[in-house]
């Protein structure tokens, strides 16, 4: 059975995989018990490098998850850099054993990309939000503006966006990844009439779960 997996990971698949699989050679001359442990790891690098192909739930006027994870937080916060004041927020924390390919939330065209280099909490730590290293993509929309941003954590130290400003992308395509652990948010205006679809401690799947349904004015 193939399992997909995303082009940015193939610099560590041949990398750790390759080490897992000398070590799992070596660990079997000494033992063949011994190999389960580089065997299983090398499992684990391929299981976090997979990329299922997946079609967007819902229509235009629904927001699907940009990452697998488990919601951790809705709120309003401020955003001036994209939505230029107060913004509706939901973060999604991604554990190391969930799919890390980022999805694009809703159709947009890319009107700036902002990359922060900071610290490496665990994304789970409240400072994570406001100190980690981000990256932050503004679009606009057929509903107006919306953000997307991913946040490194205490194991991800690369963060993954192969676009530019001026680039159009659609519900549910690709649009990079984190490596080894991380937070995505979504940040609508909150002047925005939306109904949330999803609540604090809900899994979710990129694509695969609508989180938000624009009302209409």
């Amino acid at each position: 059975m193939r399992i997909p997996l995303t082009p940015h990971g193939t610099r560590e698949l041949l990398l750790y995989g390759g080490a897992c699989v000398l070590l799992g050679a070596g660990a079997w001359l000494l033992h063949p018990a011994v190999a389960v442990i580089p065997l299983l790891l090398l499992v684990f690098v391929i299981s976090f490098f997979r990329d299922p192909e997946r079609s967007p739930v819902g229509g235009p006027d629904t927001a699907v998850a940009p990452a697998d994870g488990q919601v951790a937080d809705i709120e309003e916060v401020d955003e001036p850099h994209f939505i230029g004041g107060r913004a509706l927020r939901i973060g999604i924390y991604l554990s190391v054993f969930n799919v890390h390919v980022n999805r694009a939330p809703l159709d947009g065209r890319i009107t700036g990309v902002r990359y922060s280099e900071g610290a490496f909490h665990d994304v789970r730590n409240p400072r994570a939000k406001s100190e980690n290293e981000a990256n932050l993509a503004g679009f606009e929309g057929v509903r107006g503006p919306f953000a997307v941003r991913q946040i490194a954590g205490l194991i991800a130290r690369r963060i993954v966006f192969p676009f530019k400003a001026g680039d159009e992308l659609t519900r549910g395509q690709r649009m990079g990844m984190i490596k080894f652990g991380s937070r995505t948010e979504l940040y609508v205006p909150a002047s925005t009439p939306v109904k949330v679809e999803v609540e604090v401690g809900q899994n979710v799947k990129g694509a695969h779960t609508t989180i938000l349904t624009f009302l209409d004015q």
